[in-house]
């Protein structure tokens, strides 16, 4: 699709995967509206050509005022956080950011949409990967995250039964260049580049390169089917796997230690408390290692039948996010 001097919103785009779909969109052309907050560190957006409008996407005043006039829509922001002193705080913000953005692109308009959900809507599938066959329940959610996730999912559903123009994106776990701040997964890399996980739990995730994700995104509105979710995913990874990728990269000796997850659930709590008190981000949560008692593996066969998606090997994301995190001075 030519996106030469289209009129294109993204909100998020100071973060991760939204600076990720900006860019996609700069580099085709897009004539650019980035929704940011007043407060947001501008770092992925100094050197993009686009016209920053300060918002918050649980207005849905400021965002009217973002779309009116835009041609398309990509929806990224959210609270992307595994904890916080009020977990239903990020529950209430998820829910309340996404409809405040559905209900502006409605009202402005806005001729399609493409709203970055997560895999985390999706129920993991013990016996492999799963799909979008297996949407689950508030009830069915681990953590705070997971739960704001499933329920903003099905409101855009409503919203799309009721007649508004959304594809959905269920991206896995991206890494790669520009995790500011960092992400939970980027924290993880950067721990294990400075040598600071000599252990880990028996779990598994599915790694996919940010790019790769900001493409499927372009690739959703060309292409995708209107109310269908599409996993944009990469390969499925053991976190034992991926720290000795990372150990490999560093030059460093891979972890061999496997603690059981039991033993970590009193240095999570204690984590907490610590984070309670000091307003920190706590590395090892409670939901955390419940989350890691699945393998977290996911198919994108969806995406690649019907969009034409395609993700690059997970150790080039990894070697990509480490270069970046140590141009940043994160990796010492």
């Amino acid at each position: 699709m030519d996106f030469t001097g289209v009129p294109v919103l993204v909100t998020g785009a100071s973060g991760f995967v939204g600076s990720a779909v900006a860019r996609a969109l700069a580099a085709r052309g897009a004539d650019l509206r980035l929704l940011v907050r007043r407060d947001s560190d501008r770092t992925n957006t100094a050197d993009l050509r686009a016209d920053l409008i300060e918002g918050d996407i649980r207005d849905e005043g400021s965002v009217l005022r973002a779309a009116t006039g835009a041609r398309y829509l990509f929806h990224v922001a959210a609270d992307y956080r595994l904890w916080a002193p009020d977990p239903e705080d990020i529950v209430r913000n998820n829910r309340a950011g996404t409809l405040a953005v559905m209900n502006a692109a409605r009202a402005a308009g806005v001729e399609r949409i493409v709203y970055t959900s997560s895999v985390a809507t999706l129920l993991p599938d013990d016996q492999g990967a799963a799909d979008e066959t297996r949407p689950a329940t508030p009830e069915q959610a681990v953590g705070a995250y997971k739960r704001s996730k499933v329920v903003a999912e099905r409101l855009v559903e409503a919203m799309v039964a009721d007649g508004l123009p959304v594809v959905i994106v269920n991206p896995s776990t991206p890494i790669g260049p520009r995790d500011v701040k960092p992400t939970p997964t980027g924290r993880i890399v950067v721990e294990a580049a400075n040598g600071k996980m000599p252990a880990f739990v028996e779990s598994g995730l599915n790694l996919v390169h940010v790019d790769d994700v900001a493409a499927g995104h372009l690739l959703a509105l060309e292409k995708g089917r209107i109310g269908e979710r599409y996993v944009l995913g990469g390969q499925d990874v053991t976190l034992r796997v991926m720290l000795a990728e990372i150990a490999r990269i560093m030059g460093r000796k891979a972890p061999t230690i496997s603690i059981p997850r039991a033993l970590l659930f009193p240095m999570a709590h204690a984590n907490e408390a610590i984070a309670r008190l000091t307003g920190g981000d706590p590395f090892l949560t409670v939901d955390s290692l419940k989350m890691a008692a699945h393998n977290m593996y996911y198919s994108s066969a969806k995406a690649e039948g019907e969009l034409g998606y395609r993700a690059r090997p997970f150790p080039e994301a990894l070697a990509d996010a480490i270069a970046w995190f140590r141009a940043a001075g994160k990796i010492t």
